[in-house]
């Protein structure tokens, strides 16, 4: 049981990430796009944080978000949104699911480590 996914299609980012979280005592899962995102969270019902990317292909991290809350009706888990995207129209679209957070990449995990942690109840 995983207590964070992450979702990113670059297996650099995902590899970066969850080196970083594991090295700091989290237990990490991965997905490779918001589909296998969606099908890992059904799997798992411990993630309790998901880090996504918001460009991917085959379905995007916003899109995945909506249906984790709709389709899912997982309102529990805590997303935060890990992409090089910065456009407000975005960043509104995903307040309205309620996004945790959004993180413009390059990943600076000591930034983020504590509010994961306080995130994920670790």
């Amino acid at each position: 049981m995983a207590q964070i996914l992450v979702v990113d299609d670059s297996s650099t980012v995902r590899n970066e990430v969850g080196d970083f979280l594991k090295q700091n005592g989290l237990s990490v899962s991965f997905a490779v796009d918001g589909r296998d995102g969606l099908a890992k969270l059904q799997a798992d019902p411990g993630v309790k944080l998901v880090v996504c990317d918001v460009n991917m292909p085959n379905m995007d991290g916003l899109t995945m978000a909506e249906k984790v809350r709709s389709d899912l009706r997982n309102s529990s888990v805590a997303i935060v949104m890990l992409t090089t995207e910065n456009s407000p129209a975005m960043k509104e679209r995903g307040k309205a699911v309620g996004i945790k957070g959004w993180i413009v990449k390059p990943f600076n995990g000591a930034a983020v480590l504590g509010s994961f942690k306080k995130l994920v109840g670790a």
